[in-house]
């Protein structure tokens, strides 16, 4: 059976603590431990090879242990080049997961990573941003008559994940496990929105009251972002390109216009959409001198660092993950290399949140093996009763009950006669 070459972490002396770390992870993360209880019982991956790249945390090691418990082997590298826990990365090599990742990767080592998983010819992907997707496509299109399916957990991946439909270039099913919504309405709002600004406080003690802060998208993260900062006391900027996400920003009481206007009054900046360079260098010259700029979407490609790092005169790292660019007379602060500051300079989201996400990627990949050689290759939603079930045990975790459909109201909201 194909293996890769053991592991590759930064210190496995730090296991230890990453044990720690994952009791926490899973005292918080109670409806994914129940699905790992059911997966125990039907072992949906007995035989199957499941290759992951996502961020390496101790939330997504529960993750990991749930898929084993479902008879599951696994591979996993990072997904994101500062992302990884290397504690839990050590953690996990110590317990014998094939884990290549450490935080502060090279790109060179980022792709070897993912070139590892890609050697361990897996069944099913977990992907976080695409890129162990599209390489399996352009690079080892061989794999692909043998991989069962794939799921993908981000706004970013989704993009791209489409787009390649669009282009044809998809040649297996992939479900978009960030539309679901216990994912998109949970992770991204309140995780995104909690885990940026905890980030954004780590890198730099700045107070957030009393701050113009921009927010450059107003999706689902973007909300969440603005919502906290508003929260915290800074009056809030938004800008968009999309209409109807623009009116809403406006009627949630937040001021909306063009990033040419919003450049000159924010001293704080936070990138969520999923695209590339809607901070420019013009943008950047029009900025007050000490304004702080952070990305949180998935890739480092929504600020242009590469023309500011050209242009600027000075360039020094002032503190972990806050690095000063001298641009004329000003100097302008870019936090965590403009990659994930919630993951680069924090531990991402809580594990509260990750428990509904994983849940989603966990039994979308059971939904896959049920639904084998039925499904076309393509961008696929988990069905709704999937969705409904995540959202069930979560509450039964959290000992909240709800009401239930009479038979009177059923029958009702299945027909159409009764009227007025």
């Amino acid at each position: 059976m194909p293996q890769p070459n053991n592991y590759a972490v930064k210190d496995i002396s730090l296991a230890a603590q990453g044990a720690n770390q994952m009791i926490l992870a899973r005292e918080r993360m109670e409806p994914l431990l129940e699905v790992a209880t059911q997966f125990k019982k039907t072992l949906p991956f007995k035989g199957l090879r499941i290759g992951m790249a996502l961020h390496v945390t101790k939330e997504t090691g529960v993750l990991v242990e749930t898929l084993q418990a479902g008879g599951a082997e696994v591979a996993i590298a990072s997904c994101n080049p500062l992302s990884t826990q290397d504690d839990v990365a050590a953690y996990l090599a110590k317990k014998g997961v094939a884990v290549f990742a450490y935080k502060g990767e090279s790109k060179k080592d980022y792709y070897k990573f993912i070139q590892k998983i890609i050697a361990f010819k897996p069944h099913l992907t977990i992907d976080d941003g695409c890129d162990l997707v599209t390489e399996i496509h352009q690079k080892h299109p061989e794999l692909i008559k043998n991989l069962i399916g794939g799921c993908e957990e981000t706004t970013t991946g989704i993009i791209r994940l489409r787009a390649m439909e669009a282009d044809k270039a998809l040649h297996y099913p992939v479900v978009a496990v960030n539309d679901n919504q216990t994912k998109h309405l949970f992770d991204n709002y309140y995780g995104t929105g909690q885990s940026t600004w905890d980030g954004i406080l780590r890198a730099t003690n700045v107070l957030i009251a009393g701050k113009t802060v921009v927010v450059v998208g107003y999706g689902d993260c973007g909300r969440g972002v603005a919502r906290r900062a508003a929260g915290m006391g800074a009056h809030v900027i938004v800008t968009e390109v999309k209409p109807v996400r623009a009116l809403q920003a406006h009627m949630d009481g937040y001021e909306v216009m063009t990033m040419a206007k919003a450049a000159p009054l924010g001293d704080i900046f936070i990138t969520v959409t999923g695209n590339k360079h809607v901070i420019r260098l013009e943008h950047m010259k029009a900025m007050r001198s000490g304004a702080i700029v952070a990305n949180s979407g998935h890739f480092n490609t929504e600020i242009d660092l590469e023309t500011l790092a050209k242009k600027a005169s000075a360039r020094k790292q002032l503190r972990p993950f806050v690095e000063g660019f001298t641009l004329g007379s000003k100097t302008l602060y870019i936090l965590g290399e403009g990659r994930l500051i919630n993951l680069a300079a924090a531990e991402g989201h809580p594990s509260e949140v990750m428990a509904l996400s994983f849940c989603g990627q966990a039994l979308a990949c059971e939904w896959l093996v049920k639904e084998r050689g039925k499904l076309a290759a393509g961008v696929h939603l988990l069905p709704p009763r999937i969705d409904e079930h995540i959202g069930a045990i979560a509450l039964k975790s959290l000992g909240v009950s709800i009401d239930k459909l009479t038979p009177e109201q059923k029958r009702y909201l299945s027909s159409w006669q009764e009227g007025t």
